[in-house]
């Protein structure tokens, strides 16, 4: 994660010059003149970019209606759900849960031919990286990472490029569950994002 950077402490000193070449060791020396203050720079707030979740973020466990799997969402943020598609947002991020019937275990491949064209046609400014075989601590899942804009703001219609990963996981009896996480391009949401996927068990 992003984290503040310390400011350099300026200091600022006055010397001044002794106009007499000897002293009396009699006389106490006085100061005449008020001694300048010294300036430093406060250290900043910390300030995370566009996007970046906090390390302060707490996570809790969620599943769906009818159960078949817990994942771990962040806690607080805002939720929507709409039949089988439940979206977690805050700001420029988002996890969405999806629950999808399937009879196959996903591929490589059937995530490029089935998938990928119908988010290819729904999104703007579309750009595919990679799609793998990946393991989280729940299993295995088939994740595809793109890039793609988010929707319009409701009140500035402003769109954000966003990066977005997207991971399939399979289980005979119960179908797919798709963890879609997206955040703003810049953004260092690594560990975040990993403590979702890793948590991601059947039940």
């Amino acid at each position: 994660m992003h984290r503040p950077f310390a400011a350099a402490t300026a200091g600022l000193m006055l010397v001044a010059g002794a106009g007499a070449a000897a002293c009396s060791s009699s006389s106490s020396p006085h100061s005449s003149g008020t001694p300048a203050p010294s300036s430093s720079a406060p250290a900043p707030a910390e300030s995370n970019p566009p996007g970046d979740i906090p390390d302060t973020q707490m996570f809790v466990p969620w599943s769906p209606p009818g159960g078949g799997f817990t994942v771990k969402v962040p806690e607080g943020w805002a939720r929507t759900a709409q039949g089988a598609v439940t979206v977690f947002t805050d700001k420029f991020d988002s996890v969405r849960i999806e629950r999808v019937p399937a009879t196959a275990a996903p591929t490589v491949n059937s995530v490029h031919t089935k998938d990928l064209p119908g988010i290819r046609a729904a999104s703007n400014h579309f750009s595919l990286v990679k799609v793998t075989d990946v393991r989280r601590s729940g299993g295995k899942a088939v994740l595809a990472e793109y890039r793609a804009d988010s929707p319009p703001d409701q009140v500035t219609g402003k769109r954000v490029a966003l990066d977005v990963q997207r991971y399939v996981f399979y289980k005979p009896d119960k179908g797919e569950a798709v963890v879609t996480l997206s955040g703003a391009v810049g953004a260092d949401n690594v560990d975040p994002w990993r403590t979702v996927t890793d948590s991601f068990r059947w039940s």
